[in-house]
């Protein structure tokens, strides 16, 4: 048996990401409270992450959420977190319209920093029971440049419902693409998950380095 992979998230787009990648895993939820103490960005979504990826290996190891097949001598507990910062501003998911079409205004004609931490949980079986054996965690960063937009263009957006659940308003891999000018990094990490750092990340993870 191989090894086995949860994702501490039931985003839809991480799960496509994964997905793309060839990694098989199956999702259980985290219920913690994502209430970070530090300010920096970087070390933000870190914390946010590792705090996703410890809620769902106290579960697994106390038993109250139950994986769906046999596994391996190891499970890897993926935790991940992004948010939008302008200015040093951290721009979440909005709370409604009126929220969004604000984030969006401050978003027009600006560059802005996609951030995404993730934390990685290994845990071993052990004679008492599993464990957790090691972690990796790490953050990536991309900047995004955003065109001039009417109030009508952001009225329009916020019209067609893809802000919602969504950090900074918006999602790249939708409408709001035709207001991207540019971006200086990794995309699918604007998407939601940092791919080719999570592929190689995983390598210094699986032999201890």
């Amino acid at each position: 048996m191989k090894e086995k992979y949860i994702l501490a998230s039931g985003s839809p787009r991480r799960k496509e990401i994964l997905n793309l990648i060839g990694i098989e895993f199956e999702v259980i939820k985290s219920g913690c409270e994502e209430c970070a103490a530090s300010t920096e960005p970087e070390e933000m979504v870190k914390e946010l992450a590792g705090m996703k990826s410890r809620d769902v290996a106290e579960q697994i190891i106390s038993g109250s959420a139950a994986l769906d097949a046999e596994y391996g001598q190891d499970i890897y507990i993926i935790g991940a977190d992004t948010m939008v910062f302008y200015n040093g501003l951290a721009l979440g998911k909005p709370k409604d319209e009126d929220d969004a079409v604000s984030m969006l205004c401050m978003l027009s004609g600006n560059t802005h920093q996609v951030c995404t931490g993730v934390s990685v949980l290994k845990l071993v079986k052990e004679t008492d029971g599993l464990c957790i054996r090691d972690s990796r965690s790490f953050s990536e960063t991309t900047h995004v440049s955003v065109a001039d937009m009417e109030k009508e263009d952001i009225l329009e957006y916020i019209s067609t419902g893809d802000y919602k659940d969504k950090a900074g308003s918006y999602g790249i891999q939708g409408l709001f693409s035709r207001y991207v000018r540019k971006i200086d990094g990794d995309y699918f990490n604007v998407v939601g998950f940092p791919a080719c750092r999570f592929y190689t990340e995983m390598k210094y993870l699986k032999s201890g380095k």
